[in-house]
């Protein structure tokens, strides 16, 4: 993977340091919080999170996986089997579609195995740069930097991207954090956006990186204004 070519100021770098620091500081433990056991489990698992909350797929998966173990098991299966065992969390229809076809492309194309490629994942069904992201960087241990809500809420907030597009926004983190850093950054900041950043009610007041926060000086000058 090439280095991304973009040149952030040396003020934004700066700003970056510091919010890498203190999520590391406030997040020492962060990581993927779908649970799984192995790539094959942790792909399923990602795409069913899609529209729906990492603790409503961590209660269907259990079963699932009991169930259909592994690719080869999935593969074997139709779609209105699936679809008991997930119809609790959102477009379950559709994504007992995709991870039974995911699943049949596994055995044909690899052997059963989930490639370390972000091309040959984001040919799978159900599979976008998000989710492939997340399967590279969790899975294998590959830079990668998955751009989600929280991802994205936070570092517009924070300042460190005003980018819409998730790539363009994946493509400023890169290029603001080091390569090494890419994978335990985003689970930091999704912790960041679901413990503290939230949506509708962010505790700006006790978040250690308020200062240098353009979301939180915007509050405060509200407040004294």
């Amino acid at each position: 993977m090439k280095e991304p070519t973009r040149r952030p100021s040396p003020k934004l770098k700066k700003k970056a340091r510091i919010v890498l620091e203190r999520l590391a500081e406030l997040y020492p433990d962060a990581h993927c919080e779908l649970n799984h056991e192995n790539p094959f489990q942790l792909l399923v698992a990602t795409i069913l999170s899609a529209q729906t909350t990492d603790a409503k797929v961590n209660e269907v998966t259990p079963a699932l996986f009991a169930r259909f173990p592994d690719a080869f098991n999935l593969a074997q299966s139709e779609p209105e089997e699936i679809q008991p065992y997930i119809q609790s969390i959102g477009l379950y229809k559709n994504k007992s579609k995709h991870i039974v076809a995911t699943a049949r492309l596994l055995v044909e194309k690899y052997g059963g195995e989930v490639p370390r490629e972000r091309e040959a994942l984001e040919t799978l069904p159900g599979v976008g740069r998000k989710t492939a992201n997340v399967v590279l960087s969790t899975a294998f241990g590959l830079p990668a930097l998955a751009v989600d809500t929280h991802v994205l809420r936070v570092s517009h907030r924070i300042g460190l991207t005003t980018a819409d597009d998730p790539l363009k926004v994946e493509k400023d983190l890169q290029a603001l954090f080091p390569m090494s850093e890419w994978g335990i950054v985003h689970h930091r900041l999704i912790w960041h956006g679901r413990r503290m950043c939230s949506a509708r009610a962010p505790q700006c007041a006790i978040c250690p990186i308020r200062e240098v926060c353009d979301f939180a000086k915007e509050q405060n000058d509200a407040r004294c204004s």
